[in-house]
């Protein structure tokens, strides 16, 4: 089990990850699913930024009103998902990938965070192809705004 276990991708969710699981958009939710369920089945929570869950939370507060954002995290903190703190050290390096490649603050830190752990970024936001070989993305279709 140890072995299998070390040679298990990790994976790190994008915001947008979390919106199209909570959304139930075709392609994207079963995707996420899969990703949950194998998750919870080898006990290797995925992996999530605190900026990131926090940009879930103001989505889903922004479609949904605050009910439904809180229903929504109510839901996903049931799941196997680890947020991780945005410490300093963390936070300087997710501004100086925002700098070098052109993202969007948040998306910083989801990538900063999958370079971290050399993880799979689970992700539709094309933005993150500017990085080229430093991160490996897990690609989810897009979907409109």
């Amino acid at each position: 089990m140890a072995a299998s276990r070390i040679r298990m991708r990790r994976y790190v969710l994008d915001a947008n990850a979390l919106i199209g699981f909570i959304e139930n958009r075709a392609v994207a939710a079963e995707r996420v699913r899969r990703l949950l369920v194998e998750a919870s089945r080898n006990d290797a929570p995925l992996l999530m930024s605190a900026v990131n869950w926090g940009e879930v939370f103001y989505i889903a507060w922004k479609l949904h009103g605050e009910a439904g954002a809180t229903e929504a995290e109510d839901r996903l903190l049931e799941m196997p998902i680890a947020t991780i703190a945005a410490d300093r050290a963390r936070a300087s390096r997710a501004g100086a990938l925002k700098q070098k490649h052109g993202l969007g603050y948040a998306d910083a830190f989801a990538a900063e965070l999958a370079i971290e752990q050399g993880a799979w970024l689970v992700t539709a936001d094309e933005e993150f192809s500017k990085m080229g070989k430093l991160i490996s993305v897990y690609p989810l279709p897009r979907y409109g705004k």
